[in-house]
C-alpha cells in the first residue's frame, strides 16, 4: 500500500463562540511524496480540497508555521503536549479549522513509514528532468 488516509471530524471556527463540524480526509500518496491533501466534505454536493507540503504539516504540529494561504500551529494541553492543531486556510477569505492533534500525529508517522523523511526525492531522475528543460 502506497497511500495513507485519515478520516476526521473537525471544527470550523466561524467565531470564537461558534464552531461547525465538518468531515475531512487527510491523504498521502507515496507517488507524490512531498504533498498531503486535505478534503472537506459537508452537506452540500461539493467538497473543498487543499494541498500543501507534508513538511509544513509536520512543522505545524510543534510550532506556528506557514505563510500565505496555509498557516498551522499547535494548541498545547496543561502538560505542554499538542492537544489540537489549528489551521488557517485562505488569503482574503480565511477559515480557521481545529483538528485533534493525536490522530493527525499518528497518521503523519504512518506517512513517514511509507516514505521516510529525507528520501522523498530519491527516485527522481534528475538527468531526465534536466534534459526536458533543455528541449
Amino acid at each position: 500500500m502506497n497511500q495513507s488516509h485519515l478520516s476526521l471530524v473537525v471544527t470550523h471556527r466561524v467565531t470564537s463562540e461558534l464552531g461547525l463540524t465538518l468531515n475531512c480526509e487527510l491523504s498521502y500518496d507515496a507517488g507524490d511524496p512531498l504533498a498531503v491533501s486535505l478534503v472537506f466534505t459537508g452537506k452540500g454536493p461539493r467538497s473543498v480540497r487543499w494541498i500543501f507540503s507534508r513538511e509544513l504539516l509536520a512543522a505545524g504540529m510543534n510550532a506556528r508555521t506557514g505563510d500565505g494561504d496555509v498557516v498551522l500551529w499547535p494548541v498545547l494541553d496543561e502538560d505542554g503536549e499538542p492537544d489540537s492543531l489549528q489551521m488557517r486556510l485562505g488569503g482574503d477569505r480565511t477559515a480557521l479549522i481545529e483538528l485533534d492533534a493525536a490522530p493527525v500525529a499518528e497518521w503523519l508517522a504512518e506517512t513517514y513509514e511509507l516514505v521516510p523523511l529525507g528520501t522523498e526525492l530519491d527516485g527522481v531522475d534528475w538527468d531526465a528532468l534536466a534534459a526536458q528543460l533543455t528541449e
